[in-house]
């Protein structure tokens, strides 16, 4: 008997934002080897150890293979996908039609990448009929989505740094050669930075602790925790006072110019400089060698918008690149194409209301952004009594009793719900509330092009990897998943899935067709012979900015086409894109709009407010992705979710390395490994968020067995929000650091 040769094929990875070729090989249903695809046109033979990582992922033991239905003792047992549907059928109605608002719908990391939720998760939340919708945006992208509404009209088109092509970059409150990058598709920064400094460019990072990615830097802020506005503000005000603008080099379309630069220039450095626990020289540097090159840009992430001033430092970042001259422009922050088109691809629509602020919470009356509410609401809209309160609970992936604010207010709150669906591979710290959990299946048997983040891409390239695998017997794809739940929800359960499908295939291709300006029936015959996501994929390419037109076009692009190039196509560099691409009310862009400015008097208090002897900020994990990968891809290391702290402030309190310590915020205690780093500045402590594997019921044992700190449990959601997003202020929370031997959780 002879052994069948391992099946190889291409994958995308779908776990963070680089999106990495990947080469597979399978055995049966089991991947056995995985490695990074050297000819990706976009990746080039990158590959970060959670895409390494993908069979253990695959296969981890604990993941869940067949629907969960909670039992009356509390604990859960294997059901038929028929069984579990028919449990949702008989409960689920009730806060569908008695109550439209009373059940709400979470979704997060991996499925928001993925084509199912990206074509169907709205399906199921129209179904539901609900605006109490939550996801970790509101936690950690929300105050650059704002700035980039208010200056470019969408919130997800989002300017880029041109990383390949610039002379000087900035990076503030990002981490890449540990995260790969965050709102930038950019796989192997660590070739790009050295690529930077070989072409004679200079990288400066600014951040409290002393990252592999400032290790790299030619110069390295370590700024005090939640002052990157000021920073920003002190950098912009010697640009004005030294003439170092260009206004030649900004666009046309741009109003306020003058204005921004006065403001900035009642910043003085010195009184900046000491807000940030910086030398005054060094925001002089950094004015003068960014305002000086040929091509330069600066880029924000998660540092900069989990703090208090997160929506105005976002903003910041691009009054600078604009004032510069450096908007727009090769080297400097640019706009992606992406090939299923979007929001900055589309006809120019201008809406009279940016899509921020459009209804607010029941409880606290806090905004809408970008059709979600802020994960801040997420705990008291279950918790507070009265008309509307939040009773149903649908999550798709993602872990919020780990990935929210104030843990125990969320945990208080799942248990408090009357009905709680899961679609999830995994029993982990939320889904031991749900009734119902239902798994979604493996990923090879996915085919994948991320359209949310094509949006992210530093060059305009297409690609797409079909899947490896079909569909097992006892496997629903996930977005059958999502409209038989939608179906249960519309009051018409035994609706068959295809009918649903067609329907949703017959609005696409509306859109579609009068994208392209051809008939429907001619774009409806154009896939006819492909249903599901990649359906629907193949009319957003066909309908997009490099797209067949549906024949119009004979050389455009198609979905088949990708599957005849699995490598992928590149499209080239990014190009000038202003001002096309905006979606402004009034098609140009105001440096200083008016919800940012009456902000400004804050930021200015705080130059003179008592900093808090220590503050907390988190860092990142290279096998991390959140929560959910610490079961599949354990840490190397058991103390990777102990406290860092500086020498200095070891010291002054007595500690030593290896104490179990307490911290306390104003929320709660946890305790902690400590750990001394000299990478951090004094007055910082870090821990990594997503932690805290603890508790009853779970069946993630690797986890589990090293639980670790819960970050996210010190961080409040009433009081201390960003004033403009009332997104949560993970970075800088004051802390107090003391040994104990007590274990709090």
């Amino acid at each position: 008997m002879t052994t069948a040769e391992p099946i190889a094929g291409h994958r995308i990875c779908p776990l963070c934002e680089s999106t990495c070729g990947l080469l597979v090989e399978l055995d049966g249903r089991a991947i056995t080897r995985v490695a990074p695809n050297p000819d990706d046109v976009m990746s080039a033979g990158h590959s970060c150890a959670k895409g390494l990582g993908l069979g253990r992922i695959e296969g981890d033991p604990d993941r869940i293979r067949t629907p969960l239905l909670r039992t009356a003792d509390g604990g859960f047992r294997e059901a038929g996908w028929d069984e579990a549907f028919a449990e949702i059928e008989r409960r689920l109605p009730e806060f569908v039609t008695g109550d439209p608002g009373s059940c709400a719908v979470y979704h997060g990391n991996p499925a928001a990448h993925h084509l199912d939720s990206t074509f169907y998760l709205g399906e199921l939340i129209g179904a539901v009929g609900t605006r109490n919708i939550y996801s970790p945006a509101s936690v950690d992208t929300w105050p650059k989505n704002l700035a980039h509404m208010l200056l470019y009209g969408t919130g997800l088109g989002m300017s880029l740094p041109d990383l390949d092509r610039t002379d000087y970059l900035l990076i503030l409150g990002s981490n890449p050669m540990v995260s790969n990058g965050s709102t930038v598709t950019a796989p192997g920064m660590h070739h790009r930075l050295q690529a930077l400094r070989e072409r004679g460019g200079t990288l400066v990072v600014v951040d409290p602790v002393r990252t592999r990615t400032a290790e790299v830097a030619d110069l390295h802020v370590p700024i005090r925790p939640g002052t990157d506005a000021l920073f920003l503000l002190g950098v912009l005000s010697v640009i004005a006072s030294e003439g170092l603008s260009r206004p030649d080099r900004v666009p046309a379309v741009v109003d306020g110019l003058d204005a921004a630069l006065a403001m900035a220039a009642g910043f003085d450095p010195h009184a900046v400089a000491a807000a940030c626990g910086i030398d005054a020289d060094m925001i002089r540097a950094v004015a003068r060698g960014f305002a000086g090159a040929p091509a330069a840009v600066a880029h924000s992430r998660i540092g900069t918008c989990m703090q208090e001033f997160g929506t105005l430092a976002n903003w910041l970042v691009e009054v600078l690149t604009t004032v510069t001259g450096n908007l727009d422009r090769p080297g400097g922050a640019m706009f992606a194409l992406p090939p299923a088109g979007g929001q900055n691809t589309w006809p120019v629509t201008r809406p009279p209301k940016l899509m921020f602020d459009r209804w607010s919470s029941r409880v606290r009356g806090l905004p809408e952004a970008m059709g979600e509410l802020p994960a801040v609401c997420f705990a008291e809209e279950i918790l507070t009594p009265g008309p509307g309160r939040t009773r149903a609970l649908i999550t798709l992936a993602g872990n919020p009793a780990r990935s929210l604010p104030n843990s125990g207010a969320i945990e208080q709150a799942l248990g408090a719900l009357d009905f709680m669906v899961s679609v999830d591979c995994y029993l982990n710290e939320t889904t031991r509330h749900a009734d119902v959990i239902l798994p979604p299946p493996p990923l090879a048997t996915r085919g994948h092009h991320d359209v949310t983040l094509a949006h992210f891409q530093i060059r305009n390239v297409a690609r797409y990897t079909p899947p490896l695998l079909d569909l097992a017997d006892n496997e629903l794809a996930e977005w059958q998943i999502l409209l038989r739940i939608a179906a249960i929800a519309k009051g018409t359960p035994h609706r068959p899935v295809e009918e649903m499908d067609d329907d949703v295939a017959a609005v696409a291709a509306r859109r579609a067709a009068k994208l392209a300006g051809c008939e429907v029936e001619q774009a409806l015959h154009a896939v006819a012979g492909r249903r599901g996501p990649q359906r629907l994929l193949d009319l957003r390419l066909r309908s997009g900015p490099y797209g067949d037109r549906f024949g119009l076009d004979p050389n455009g692009l198609t979905l088949a086409l990708l599957e005849a190039n699995p490598d992928g196509i590149d499209y080239g560099s990014l190009t000038p894109r202003v001002p096309e691409v905006l979606r402004t009310p009034d098609g140009r862009i105001d440096l200083m709009p008016e919800m940012i400015v009456a902000d400004l008097p804050r930021v200015r208090a705080s130059m003179t407010r008592a900093t808090p002897d220590l503050l907390l900020i988190n860092r990142r994990q290279r096998r991390g992705m959140n929560s959910w990968l610490h079961n599949a891809l354990p840490q190397p290391d058991g103390g990777q979710c102990a406290l860092l702290i500086s020498p200095r402030d070891a010291a002054e309190r007595g500690l030593v390395g290896g104490d179990r310590v307490a911290v306390t915020s104003k929320v709660t205690t946890v305790t902690a490994e400590l750990r001394i780093d000299d990478a951090l500045r004094p007055g910082v402590v870090s821990m990594p968020h997503g932690w805290g594997h603890d508790g009853p019921g779970l069946r993630t044992s690797r986890s589990a067995s090293v639980p670790g700190s819960n970050y996210n449990a010190l961080v409040d959601d009433t009081t201390d929000l960003e004033a403009l997003t009332a997104s949560p202020i993970f970075n800088g929370v004051p802390v107090t650091v003391t040994r104990t031997s007590e274990e709090h959780p």
